[in-house]
């Protein structure tokens, strides 16, 4: 069984823009797909049964295999359900898509709470339900594939989005530890940092960007991450418009001082401190 011929993957907010083009293109492959999708709107509000329904319907018409859930992912039950789902439609569960997310933007200093755990419980708490509840599994059958969707704004920071970024950056500090727990039981986590036009971008965004920037795009390097080719674990991809890029976390050589440096004196190293000139490819030091 090679590539995703056979795999059992989830994919989470499956019923449109860039899930349903994971979902599409994974079913194509020969993955056996359960499309996720509370169905609601862009802020989270609402909920369906449509969305989830049509993009199964595509897949099915095009002779591949998916089944739909429409449960929530920001509580643990429902994210519960949705691996049963693949459990008793197809027996088994090999990979999990966490795509699904909601916008609630606005300028730091008019963010609510409310706004803020929106945010955090379908991005951050939504991968870690649903990838907690097929954990088990992947580490049982000893196969685990996993692919979160983070953001440039988590890596970079952007405008009116500290709840979004905050959220896409956990997301990334959630794959660097699943990568190292789940090494030996041939787990493999990663992130992609996707750039299409969706209905999630489309306000936030230059059309003439958005023009060059396909959903379907970004659906290759998804299936590749989940296929069993894939070795990568522990790293995150920009990809978009045709481009697919790896990006890292560096660190410099630093300044070791061999007792607490006075004011003055860290002062005075700060700025080879920070100078990131030879740079290297940074790691944990415990």
């Amino acid at each position: 069984m090679s590539g995703v011929q056979d795999k059992v993957v989830v994919v989470t907010g499956a019923g449109n823009g860039l899930g349903r083009s994971y979902a599409r293109f994974l079913a194509a492959n020969g993955a056996l797909v359960v499309v996720n999708d509370l169905g609601g709107a862009r802020d989270g509000s609402g909920a369906g049964t449509q969305a989830a329904d049509t993009v199964v319907e595509e897949i099915r018409s095009a002779g591949g295999k998916a089944v739909a859930s429409y449960d929530s992912v920001a509580d643990e039950s429902g994210a519960a359900a949705i691996i049963d789902t693949a459990l008793n439609e197809f027996g088994a569960v090999h990979g999990v898509v966490s795509n699904a997310g909601i916008l609630r933007d606005g300028a730091f200093h008019k963010m609510t709470a409310d706004s803020w755990d929106a945010v955090q419980k379908v991005h951050l708490y939504g991968g870690f339900n649903v990838i907690r509840a097929a954990w088990p599994h992947f580490r049982e059958q000893k196969f685990g594939r996993i692919v979160v969707a983070t953001s440039t704004s988590g890596l970079y920071g952007n405008f009116g989005q500290a709840n979004y970024a905050a959220a896409k950056a956990g997301l990334v500090g959630l794959i660097n530890t699943l990568a190292i727990e789940g090494a030996k039981y041939s787990i493999t986590a990663n992130a992609i940092a996707p750039m299409a036009a969706t209905r999630m971008t489309a306000d936030i965004a230059p059309q003439e960007l958005l023009d060059k920037l396909n959903p379907e795009l970004v659906a290759p390097a998804v299936g590749y991450l989940v296929s069993a080719e894939n070795e990568d674990t522990a790293s995150v991809f920009v990809v978009g418009g045709g481009l697919v890029h790896r990006v890292a976390q560096f660190q410099n050589d630093g300044v070791t001082f061999t007792a607490q440096p006075s004011l003055a004196e860290i002062t005075a190293k700060w700025s080879q401190i920070s100078d990131m000139s030879d740079a290297k490819l940074g790691s944990n030091p415990v």
